[in-house]
């Protein structure tokens, strides 16, 4: 009898898929941790409704990066991290917004100053130089002072639009029975994790239970929320198929468009 060599085994390849679902400011990183959440989220959670990027009803409509639906209408959000600095972003308190805010009355009364200064220095260059007081220098230097505290009072008012106090935020703790952040080893630790937040890593596995909160519930906010999954997940596929979104509305692409049987 024929000996044979030993049998090859072969574990299938796995194929480099495309991205459908990656958005064009999203970096690998990012996209990486969100399918490891979702993929905790799906195994571990038991949740059959989940959603990226979901823009949840309620406080200021804001976006989560995943929002889900698990047993018993169990509502979990998960906020991805992939780096310190955009920890950071929403790692502020109450007391960090209310001293940003405070500083608003110091840049109103800046600029004031400036147009103050350069309405004395415009009545100053019309009486020494009235055919050409626009050139003088007195005025001209007055202007771009006034136009610099311009500038920074209302990016001031930018970065008070944008401070983020997501983490927390009793408003926004209480739209969710669970909340937790997904994030590499060395962005979050237990030391630095906001409280009643949990920590997943990229394994994906937890960290940090996070505690679970009495959310006051009905049947309308779980409806809402699962509305808000599904109208993350209808974008989603939308733009995997190439439609662009505009002022106007959606504008699929062509070959989603059935051809013309008359050859038009």
């Amino acid at each position: 009898m024929r000996m044979q060599g030993p049998i090859e085994v072969r574990t299938p390849e796995i194929q480099q898929t495309s991205r459908p679902f990656k958005r064009d400011n999203e970096s690998e990183e990012t996209y990486r941790l969100k399918w490891a959440a979702w993929e905790w989220l799906y195994t571990v959670a038991s949740c059959r409704n989940i959603g990226v990027e979901v823009r949840l009803e309620g406080p200021g409509g804001r976006v989560v990066d995943l929002a889900a639906v698990g047993p018993g209408n169990t509502v979990y959000v998960v906020e991805v991290k992939a780096s310190r600095s955009d920890f950071a972003r929403d790692d502020h308190t109450k007391r960090d917004l209310a001293a940003l805010m405070s500083q608003r009355r110091e840049y109103v009364a800046r600029t004031g100053l400036a147009k103050d200064t350069l309405v004395q220095a415009a009545a100053f260059a019309k009486k020494v130089c009235p055919e050409a007081w626009l050139e003088v220098d007195a005025y001209r230097q007055a202007l771009v002072g006034y136009r610099r505290m311009v500038w920074k009072e209302r990016a001031h008012k930018d970065r008070v639009a944008a401070f983020s106090i997501k983490f927390h935020d009793d408003r926004f703790m209480g739209i969710a029975d669970y909340h937790y952040i997904i994030a590499p080893r060395d962005v979050v630790n237990r030391r630095s994790l906001p409280p009643l937040w949990g920590l997943l890593n990229d394994t994906p596995r937890a960290v940090v239970e996070a505690p679970k909160k009495p959310v006051r519930k009905n049947t309308g906010i779980v409806s809402n929320v699962l509305r808000a999954i599904s109208r993350s997940n209808t974008t989603s596929m939308m733009r995997a198929q190439g439609a662009l979104f505009t002022q106007d509305g959606a504008e699929f692409p062509i070959h989603s468009k059935a051809s013309d049987p008359n050859g038009g």
